[in-house]
């Protein structure tokens, strides 16, 4: 037992030993205060282990257990940049972010000897060339107009856009740095639900302004929707469309939080709410309860707006409360201008670890859904589809648009170029490159004007690489490209076409009855254009067919 103790206590008295010798040998001498005021230091410190009430390993190996928290410090540090692969996921690997960085610095993204993917692995995907490709079209002419026939006001946007990220939860230079690389290179940014701040406007970039449930930047002084106030801000000529946003890939069904640490002055100006105080948003809107609510509010946003494109952003949950927003378009005759589908691998946001994780549709099968039902209802042609969730390269973009998608937005691919080095502290206001926090000097590292400069290098050469990868496959326009011209390995023997993978709605399929897909007609009966709730029917019918 004693020999056990002394193991475990070795350092502490080494320490303590160390200590004595060091005022056996005078400490006015330099090695004596030198052995003298550390290692007391040090057996002070194993004091206090021995004895603190919290920690079992510090009780147990005094001095020597803290080497426990040091090595937990830094290991994220160690992981990704001396332990993980070049396609670990992290949730970016190391190759998705070279490229990212690559791309920003304008330094070419070639590679030599051949793939480092397995081709023959699961989830393996390509996109099939055609025998005779086509010149790459001019990817300036890579533009999706949005606003539908009830818009007097529509935009022209890029195919590749920054998402939503706010002021807040990002730095003041971040933004100026984001607005300013869209504004150079004609792509919008989207606000998040932060509102407009100064920076937003300093260099003049189209804006898209989120609306999230806590109306910042137009809100009363109960939280609730303000219309004069949303329509001063709305009519300002560099906000190009308004997004409602319903929920988020990173935490769907949950408020955002802003912690109060971060809540500075000029954030607290810019949102309307106290300094200095947490500030969350509610997880549901107070200015709509109901489908039908919730459609006429899109009808006050584009009259107040002054006709500009008027949309919503939402991770996909139950299907009926989507399938129910459609009804109540379809029984209104009011139609939004676009929908941006986000999905559950979204995360620029800090959440809890289980709506991380396992909460949220992922961002491929929602888009998949969202432009089955709009086929299914026959408003496709009048309603664009934007997506957000974990885009980084030409070929992320393509899978998309095969599978319906117009647009696509990123997020974390824009904080990369920005400088972000992927170092999980996003949420602790100490962001070591000063893109993800509020403090002045640690947000002065990020130069404005070179990193401007790297999201719009970012922007345009994965808009080339698009262009080449378009016109490798025979398509000269992203309009063009169609789901039989990805392909998915299913396994090492296997490969489908994404026609083959997925089931593609018709025209008007969900209006009549004779819609042959189980999934769809079932939550299309569930769903109401009255309620978010699904339609029930008595006990006495359990076994009665739903309504088409």
């Amino acid at each position: 037992m004693l020999k056990l103790r002394l193991g475990r206590y070795t350092v502490w008295i080494m320490c303590i030993a160390l200590f004595a010798l060091g005022v056996a040998m005078h400490p006015e001498t330099f090695w004596g205060w030198t052995f003298t005021l550390l290692p007391a230091a040090l057996a002070t410190l194993g004091l206090r282990d021995r004895f603190q009430p919290s920690h079992a390993v510090l009780r147990n190996y005094p001095v020597i257990g803290h080497v426990r928290w040091l090595v937990e410090m830094v290991r994220p540090e160690i992981r990704q940049y001396l332990l993980e692969s070049e396609d670990e996921a992290t949730p970016f690997s190391r190759a998705q972010r070279s490229l990212v960085y690559r791309r920003s610095k304008g330094v070419s993204s070639d590679h030599p000897f051949g793939t480092l993917m397995d081709v023959y692995g699961d989830k393996y995907e390509f996109i099939k060339h055609a025998m005779r490709p086509l010149e790459a079209a001019d990817p300036k002419s890579f533009r999706i107009t949005i606003g539908n026939d009830q818009c007097t006001q529509p935009y022209s946007a890029s195919i590749f856009n920054i998402s939503a990220m706010s002021f807040g939860s990002l730095s003041a230079n971040a933004i100026r740095a984001l607005n300013k690389g869209a504004a150079m290179g004609g792509f919008y940014h989207d606000t998040g639900e932060g509102s407009i701040s100064p920076y937003h406007r300093e260099f003049g970039g189209d804006i898209v302004w989120e609306l999230g449930s806590g109306y910042f930047g137009c809100r009363d002084a109960e939280g609730r929707f303000d219309a004069e106030r949303f329509a001063s801000q709305a009519s300002n000529p560099q906000v190009k469309m308004i997004e409602i946003k319903l929920s988020q890939g990173a935490k769907p069904g949950h408020g955002g939080i802003l912690p109060g640490k971060k809540v500075t002055p000029e954030i607290a100006e810019t949102r309307g709410v106290p300094e200095g105080l947490d500030c969350v948003s509610p997880a549901c809107h107070s200015a709509f309860s109901t489908p039908l609510e919730m459609v006429a509010f899109i009808a006050e946003l584009r009259r107040l707006s002054g006709g500009k494109p008027v949309g919503f952003k939402l991770c996909i949950g139950q299907p009926w409360e989507f399938m129910g927003l459609v009804k109540a378009m379809l029984e209104s005759g009011t139609v939004p201008d676009f929908i941006v589908v986000d999905g559950g691998e979204g995360g620029t946001g800090a959440a809890p670890v289980e709506f991380s994780d396992h909460i949220g549709t992922p961002m491929r099968e929602g888009l998949l859904f969202v432009r089955n039902v709009l086929v299914g209802a026959g408003l496709r042609d009048r309603i664009k589809i934007g997506v957000a969730g974990k885009l980084i390269s030409a070929f992320d973009i393509a899978t998309v648009l095969a599978i319906g998608a117009d647009w696509t937005n990123a997020a974390r691919g824009y904080m990369f170029a920005l400088g972000c080095i992927q170092s999980m502290h996003c949420h602790t206001n100490t962001c070591p490159t000063g893109v993800a926090t509020q403090d002045p000097s640690r947000q002065n590292a990020l130069v404005v004007p070179e990193k401007a400069e790297r999201v719009r290098q970012f922007h345009d050469r994965t808009v080339n690489a698009l262009a080449d990868m378009l016109a490798a496959a025979g398509v000269s326009h992203p309009d063009d490209l169609k789901p039989h011209h990805l392909a998915h390995r299913t396994s090492a023997s296997e490969l489908r076409q994404f026609d083959e993978l997925h089931d593609y709605l018709q025209p008007g399929e969900l209006l009549g009855a004779g819609c042959e897909h189980a999934f769809y007609a079932k939550n299309w009966g569930r769903a109401q254009a009255a309620s978010f709730e699904p339609a029930t029917y008595p006990a006495s019918r359990p076994n009665a067919p739903w309504p088409a």
